[in-house]
């Protein structure tokens, strides 16, 4: 395998930033996109790989893929509707270091042979699949990486949760790269939790004021949950300020908990926080173990009933000098949970570096009611850099 797939294999989610002028679906997006700019902007803000697009229906052309090539160190995949040798050797001569094929344009036979040829060509291929057909074709053929595309090419119609059924049924031996409909933290975090290895973020980013800050700010690490909501306009409020994960406590034991699991928007995951059994689910499930009446110390974050991450907390009602430290030696993802405030999540994060933050008790003005202005704090305070 070649140095685009070896990109996206490093620990957490990698990014795939894409260069693109137009879209057939949302017509154009950055018509004067500068290829060569973007590929530099989007190496600096942390992307794995660039993928630019080659063919005019998108407002490109070859002469993209060379200035991001001149520009870039990055792995460069070049995008298009390829069917011949000829095309994948012009591509690597113009700075290409993997290619895409489409299974919905080709049949068994050509994709085998564009496979042999992008090997013998030392291109990576990311082989696209949109429905279970097409990810069993790509299995077969020994695609790998597997790129899930939610959007369907020929109707141009969204579906983030077949995408993630997908994502979830790819073998794990394989890269998989979730590509479309990625525009906020949460979306990229739940296709990793599905078993994406990489996102391919275009549109959000050619759409952006600042393509960087936003392929920044998509990649961004802890995401930051609110917890211990029972009210709408919490969840708003939370939503508001950019948290990523919306907690309802389902427990009896606390004056936190919720009516149920309440709406959140497109940009927010639910989860459903439990102690002992589960009830009512959710996007995700915080799970506890209860013990002597309360939950244990400790959780795990479920997706689907597959445990995706460790919640690591303080013992019930009780305080323990040694928390960061034993949180900083946890190995996975880490749900950095227990007395968590504006004040001090700063300090935790640069400290034990988790893959999420949560806090509840700290941002209210009486229980389960949160002060707007507390809760606009910690995000802030968990965002910066």
């Amino acid at each position: 395998m070649g140095r685009f797939r070896d990109a996206l294999v490093a620990p957490g989610l990698a990014a795939i930033a894409e260069i693109k002028r137009r879209s057939p679906s949302a017509g154009d997006l950055r018509p004067d996109a500068d290829p060569g700019a973007l590929a530099k902007t989007f190496e600096r803000a942390g992307a794995a790989a660039v993928s630019v697009l080659v063919d005019e229906r998108f407002g490109g052309s070859p002469a993209d893929l060379a200035a991001a090539r001149s520009a870039s160190s990055l792995p460069l995949l070049a995008k298009g509707f390829f069917g011949s040798e000829s095309e994948l050797a012009g591509l690597r001569d113009t700075g290409a270091d993997a290619v895409l094929l489409l299974l919905r344009d080709l049949d068994d036979v050509q994709v085998a042979e564009l496979l042999r040829a992008a090997s013998a060509l030392e291109l990576d291929a990311l082989v696209e699949a949109h429905d279970a057909g097409e990810l069993a074709r790509a299995v077969e053929l020994g695609a790998d990486p597997i790129g899930i595309n939610a959007r369907d090419l020929s109707t141009f119609a969204i579906d983030r949760r077949a995408q993630l059924r997908l994502v979830e049924a790819a073998p794990s031996d394989r890269v998989v790269v979730a590509e479309s409909a990625i525009a906020a933290r949460a979306h990229g975090a739940e296709a990793e939790l599905a078993g994406a290895d990489a996102i391919l973020v275009g549109s959000a980013l050619m759409r952006a004021p600042d393509p960087g800050a936003r392929l920044e700010d998509l990649i961004s690490r802890p995401l930051v949950k609110v917890c211990g909501l029972t009210r709408g306009e919490d969840v708003a409020a939370a939503a508001e300020a950019g948290a990523d994960l919306a907690g309802f406590v389902l427990a009896r034991e606390t004056p936190r908990r919720a009516p149920g699991i309440l709406p959140v928007p497109d940009s927010m995951l639910s989860v459903a926080v439990h102690v002992g059994e589960v009830t009512d689910d959710a996007d995700l499930v915080q799970l506890y173990a209860r013990e002597n009446g309360h939950r244990a110390r400790d959780g795990v974050l479920l997706r689907r009933g597959r445990k995706v991450a460790r919640v690591l907390d303080r013992p019930w009602e009780a305080d323990d000098p040694e928390h960061l430290e034993r949180a900083r030696a946890a190995t996975g993802r880490v749900v950095l949970a227990g007395g968590l405030s504006p004040e001090n999540v700063r300090a935790a994060i640069e400290l034990v570096r988790p893959w999420a933050v949560d806090a509840s008790s700290s941002l209210e003005s009486a229980p389960g009611v949160k002060d707007h202005t507390r809760v606009c704090a910690f995000v802030e305070a968990a965002r910066c850099s």
